[in-house]
């Protein structure tokens, strides 16, 4: 994976000592927060001033622990990570945040980038990539894959996306494209509103547009849909 500059220098000096640049963790697998807490704590310049599971806790976090950036993954509790950027970034405009995620980049990077993150990388990318990530969004940058990075900016360029490969749930807004998922996975309409914090009634109107995108003809051909989707996309 490869780095995407927007022109901006990155910054080289080490800060002084008591001054390392605080990053505050929020993904919903403690295993995942412990290493990446060790591997972050172990770089001269940054340190992990906390680790939390939820949009609520990490809302909450912000304010209490004041940090320099946010890493966030897709999947938390509470809702994902992309509704929870975008709320970050209503309240703390100037707070940079790095998506890290297992959550394939082609559908989710320029979803990410539209919510107010300062880059998005893999969870299978190196140590070293993961800490490069880091630093140029701390340094003002923006970090993506040399792929995703190419794609979007042709996006930008030529308004579409290269190939015209754009596939019928990249089409579903961000929110959409949460309750297919949620769909997929086995959830009833009830238990989305109810996690969501969305009226029922919302939830349907959710699912009556995501029918319409794509295309299908019944409920039951649409949740066949989502649960094939998130199959091929765990075995990513």
């Amino acid at each position: 994976m490869a780095k995407v500059s927007t022109g901006a220098p990155e910054k080289k000096e080490t800060p002084a000592a008591g001054m390392k640049r605080r990053v505050l963790i929020v993904d919903d697998h403690p295993i995942f927060r412990e290493g990446i807490t060790q591997l972050i704590n172990h770089q001269p310049d940054l340190h992990v001033c906390g680790g939390v599971c939820s949009a609520a806790q990490a809302l909450s976090s912000v304010e209490e622990l004041q940090p320099d950036m946010l890493i966030v993954d897709i999947s938390i509790e509470g809702t994902n990570g992309i509704e929870l950027i975008k709320s970050i970034r209503a309240q703390y405009p100037a707070l940079p945040a790095l998506m890290l995620s297992s959550h394939d980049e082609n559908l989710y990077a320029e979803r990410a980038l539209r919510a107010g993150a300062r880059g998005y990388i893999m969870k299978a990318a190196s140590s070293e990539q993961v800490v490069e990530a880091i630093r140029r969004v701390l340094s003002g940058a923006l970090y993506l894959s040399e792929s995703i990075g190419g794609r979007l900016l042709d996006t930008f360029i030529n308004g579409r996306v290269p190939n015209g490969s754009t596939s019928a749930v990249e089409q579903l807004s961000d929110r959409e494209l949460e309750i297919f998922r949620a769909l997929g996975e086995g959830r009833s309409t009830r238990e989305i509103a109810r996690a969501l914090f969305l009226s029922v009634k919302t939830v349907e109107t959710h699912r009556a547009h995501i029918k319409e995108k794509l295309k299908v003809q019944s409920a039951a051909e649409m949740i066949r849909a989502a649960v094939e989707w998130v199959g091929c996309e765990t075995r990513l």
